[in-house]
Parts: structure tokens; sequence; C-alpha cells
């Protein structure tokens, strides 16, 4: 392997020279595709003084269309990172960027800087020596509705956050490991009641289910703060999706993939942007789920179900294991932009999306308004919150208005007393008004994907 990686820089060394040398000058022999493509994979890949012979050729070169593949050496090749930060400045005029991150975010807001050709495949070799297995999303030069220097490996492999399917689900007396503070994604289906902790979706980041006879994929992105429960039927496909995670980002969004196109899915927007799906117009349909602690779940569903920590996984379950830091942290661990600065990045919000509109919440209305009538797009909508609990639910109330009742498990409407279920609003003469498909998310993600500036909610003052 050394002498194979000795023979490879010998052969990037000799291009390099050669455009430098005695055949012109190095501003018009780095006019060449594979000469441009040879200096960018010396920047990214090589060491020593043949990356600066590199960098002052691609300089001279005075061309844009580098920065990406300038970018990618920041965050993989230490040799090369000093070196690179000026020329990137010089390319660009952009001289606040001071690390990956920054450029990352700079990268984000030009997108109308396309990437030399070579760029693509650049990119690709580095992602198939972190794990071949990336190959499967990108090979065939398959369709992308995302840029593809935008898309950021997340720090593991294909599968490296193993996805869950079909896993143990045990009566609520045996979740004797969980305490009634802990937090719980809900979902209750034709009366099949489960509870999924979070202390066990962080290190799995889905799960693949059968819930009241209907497949679904709890998707849950921990960067995000969301888990978004998706029907995994798709018209046009005899059989379910099963979903795992790629191990790959946008914009500090999980990319998904289903199992059986190997197609990359923006977890956000449950709608396929790499590969076989890309462009088919497929988005996959939200179902109602909630966060809610323990206790209160039980409380209100003593015959539910709840994981097992028996996974057939190794994993820390201990609450906060994984991402305990993260999220007590105000900043982000991947780069994207937050043009919309109403919110701080990761403010928690309750959103809820229908054809017609979308719109959020800020957790912390709730505190003052536990009950709040409004309207998304042409839906009028009763949403009942808790910001202690980041608990969010939405019923349609066509016209109808609500009020908080001392019992949380009910609200008061027209004729009196109306029960809260998890799949319908129930009036006291039998009348239901449906649940609304909606989850709690960090502002940065919301923002990002149903911009711009997706309507927000605004306390009366």
């Amino acid at each position: 392997m050394r002498m194979v990686r000795a023979i490879q820089r010998g052969v990037l060394a000799a291009l390099v020279a050669a455009v430098l040398g005695a055949l012109g000058p190095p501003c018009a022999s780095a006019q060449e595709p594979d000469s441009v493509e040879a200096l960018s994979r010396t920047v990214v890949f090589g060491d020593g003084e043949e990356i600066g012979r590199a960098l002052t050729a691609l300089r001279w070169r005075g061309m844009v269309d580098v920065a990406p593949a300038l970018i990618l050496a920041l965050r993989y090749n230490r040799a090369a990172s000093g070196q690179v930060l000026p020329t990137l400045a010089a390319l660009t005029g952009n001289r606040e960027a001071q690390d990956w991150f920054d450029w990352m975010l700079w990268q984000e807001a030009h997108p109308e800087i396309a990437p030399h050709p070579s760029f693509r495949r650049l990119k690709l070799d580095l992602l198939t020596r972190i794990d071949v297995q990336f190959s499967r999303f990108f090979g065939g030069n398959p369709r992308m509705d995302i840029r593809l220097e935008e898309i950021a490996w997340g720090g593991v492999e294909v599968d490296g956050i193993p996805a869950l399917v079909d896993a143990a689900m045990v009566p609520a007396a045996e979740g004797r490991y969980l305490t009634d503070g802990e937090p719980v994604f809900g979902v209750a289906i034709g009366g099949d009641v489960r509870a999924y902790p979070l202390r066990i979706l962080d290190w799995h980041e889905m799960a693949n289910d059968t819930v009241g006879g209907v497949p679904v994929a709890l998707a849950y992105c921990t960067l995000c703060g969301a888990g978004i429960l998706f029907d995994r039927r798709v018209p046009g496909h005899e059989r379910p999706f099963e979903f795992g995670s790629s191990g790959l980002l946008y914009r500090s969004n999980k990319l998904m993939y289903d199992r059986e196109t190997d197609s990359l899915w923006n977890q956000f927007t449950g709608r396929p942007v790499v590969g076989k799906l890309a462009g088919s117009g497929i988005e996959l349909k939200q179902l109602p789920v909630t966060i809610a602690s323990w206790g209160r779940w039980r409380e209100r569903h003593p015959d539910t179900k709840v994981l097992s920590p028996d996974t057939g996984h190794v994993r820390d379950y201990k609450p906060g294991a994984a991402y305990g830091r993260y999220f007590a942290s105000p900043n982000l661990m991947f780069p994207t932009g937050l043009a919309d600065g109403r919110l701080n990045a990761k403010d928690q919000i309750f959103g809820v999306r229908v054809p017609a509109g979308a719109k959020a919440w800020p957790l912390e209305a709730f505190r003052g308004a536990p009950v709040i009538n409004d309207r998304v797009g042409a839906v009028d909508v009763v949403v009942i919150g808790d910001a202690a609990e980041r608990t969010g639910r939405a019923y349609r109330r066509d016209g109808r208005e609500f009020h908080a009742a001392p019992d949380p498990g009910l609200l008061l409407g027209p004729g009196g007393a109306w029960r809260v279920t998890e799949e319908a609003l129930i009036g006291p003469d039998g009348a239901r008004l449906p649940r609304l498909a909606g989850h709690v998310a960090y502002w940065f993600a919301w923002a990002g994907y149903l911009g711009p500036k997706p309507e927000l909610y605004q306390p009366a003052r």
C-alpha cells in the first residue's frame, strides 16, 4: 500500500511539475481539465511541497470553480489546510472565513458557483476511500437534486448508525429502565400504541416498524432535533420501503436511503434527492407523532408497548449518552446557514405541514397558551402544546374555538368538553376532528427546508 501511495504521489508530482515547467505558463497549462483535476487531487490527497506548488498553479489560473475541491482539502488534509486558506481568499475575495465550517457556509450561500467538471470524480474518490459502499448512491452519474459539493460526510460509514427493523416491543410494565420524566416518541395507529424512547433512538435514528397494520418509518435526525413519522408505502412500488442511514448529510440534515433503489432521501422533507427516484415527485406521507414524557404517555396509554433496550446492538443507552452535549449546546455540529433570524438556530418549534402551507409554533409560546386556535394555509387548526415536555399535537377545528380545560385530556369547545385522543378530537355529540401530522424540530431545519420565510406563529402582545 505504501508503494502504491508513493507511486500515486510521484505521478501527481510529475503532473504538477509539467504544469509548472517549460511547456508553458502555469496559468495556461492549468486550463486543461486533466491538469486541474491533478492539481486538485494533489491539494486534497498530497503532502509537503507538492501542495504548495499545486496551489500556486491554481491561484495563477484564477478561476473560482476549484473552490469546492479546496474546501474538501480543508477538512480532509491537515497538511494542506494552512496553505489552502490564502488561496481560497485570493480566488473568492472572501477574507472572513477561517475554517472548513466557515467555507461550507460560504459555499451554501453561492449556488451560482459551479464546480470544475473533475470535482465529481474527486469527491466520489474521497468518499469511497472512507467507505466503498458510498459508491452505491452515486454510481452511473445519477440525478442529483441537491449540490454534490454540499453533501458532507457525517463521520460514520453506510449503516454506521444502524436502523431498527421490527425491533422488539414490550409491555409498559417492562419499561422499568425508563424514568417518568424521560422523553419518548409516541405513536398510535388503529389502537396500536407504541413508545420509542429517545435515549435509544439517539443511537439508531431510524425505526422501520408496522403500527396498527401501517408500515412506518420513524426517521429521527438528531442534528435537526426532528423525529418524523412516515408511511413507508409508495405508489408504484409493491413492497413498503425500508430505510437506513447513509452516513451522509446535507445542510446538517441526515440523508436516509431506501434499500430497494439506494436512492438518497432528505429526511426532513421525505423526498428522494439523489439516485433513481430523484425527480420522481415522490413524497412520503407524514403521520402524527408526538414527544411526551414516559410517565405522561404511560398515564394516557396504560396499554402502550415500549421499545425494548435489547435491540441486538451494543450501545450505551443511558439518557444523553449519544448527543447530550449537542442538545445542550446552542451551536451546530455541522455547517448550514440560517438566513431567517426570527428565532435562534436551535430554538425548538412544533411544525405542521398541509398541502396549502406550513406553519411553526415556538415551543416557548405554549408556556403562556397551551391551546392555540390558528390557521395553516386554508386549514383552521387548534394546536395543543407543552414546552416543558416538548409536546405538540394539532387538529382540524373547522371554524370552532377551543380552550384549555383543567383536565389535560380534554378541551373546552362547542357543546362542552371534547376528548383529546391521538387520532382525533371527539366532541360530546360524537363529532370527530382529525389530527394533523406535525413534529418538533430545531428552527434552523424548519426555516432551511421550508423557506424562504416560512410562516411562524407570533404570540399577541
